[in-house]
């Protein structure tokens, strides 16, 4: 029997769904997260920085669903898209983790997080419009991006909240392993003026997070 073409009504109503689920159903992972098992007691104020750090994570992995949910939706390639589908069932292990820390933590997730997924969307569908090299190359430049932000987690985490920064290290490795699947499959480097307005976009994501 031969596949079905869904219709690009079809294609929305699936989008949809999948962005409920994301901002509504809690995340399911694959894997168990990383440092699971006993921890250190962390203090009042150690527990409150991290909760809003893993919230920022958080507001970030709901943002990477979205956005690659948005460039396979516009993808030329089948293979360009199956890859972002790919990393984005990968990427769900990140959410779900996020989500678990959170609820460890007596912390919430940001409120904003429908915009970062209705604006992430948005900005992956533009980027697949605009050809499957430049959107490889906005995720490989993202990735980059993400990298040195979790980076920037790992120095800010609390030493005692070994849980938290054993979930944000593997976060960091598997976002770089990501941008450089992109760059190999021939990612084309973005515009100086484009990356500098992607990392002002970030700032303006994760310090609103942060609080909110």
């Amino acid at each position: 029997m031969a596949d079905r073409a869904f219709s690009i009504m079809d294609r929305l109503i699936g989008e949809i769904d999948k962005a409920i689920k994301v901002l509504s159903v809690p995340a399911r992972s694959a894997r168990a997260a990383p440092g699971a098992g006993g921890e250190l007691e962390l203090k009042a104020a150690e527990r409150l920085e991290s909760s809003r750090l893993m919230r920022v994570n958080h507001s970030g992995e709901v943002a990477a669903q979205a956005l690659y949910q948005g460039q396979a939706f516009t993808a030329r390639d089948p293979t360009v898209a199956r890859t972002m589908r790919q990393a984005a069932a990968e990427e769900m292990d990140h959410l779900a983790w996020c989500e678990q820390r959170l609820r460890e933590l007596n912390g919430r997730t940001s409120v904003l997080n429908p915009a970062w997924y209705a604006g992430s969307f948005a900005i992956g569908a533009v980027a697949g419009i605009l050809g499957d090299r430049t959107s490889l190359g906005f995720i490989a430049e993202t990735e980059k991006q993400v990298e040195a932000h979790l980076q920037g987690h790992l120095e800010r985490l609390p030493a005692a909240d070994q849980r938290s920064r054993a979930i944000v290290g593997q976060m960091k490795h598997e976002e770089a392993a990501h941008g450089v699947q992109a760059a190999s499959l021939g990612a084309n480097e973005l515009p100086f003026l484009l990356r500098s307005a992607m990392r002002l976009t970030s700032r303006v994501m994760t310090g609103s997070s942060y609080w909110l």
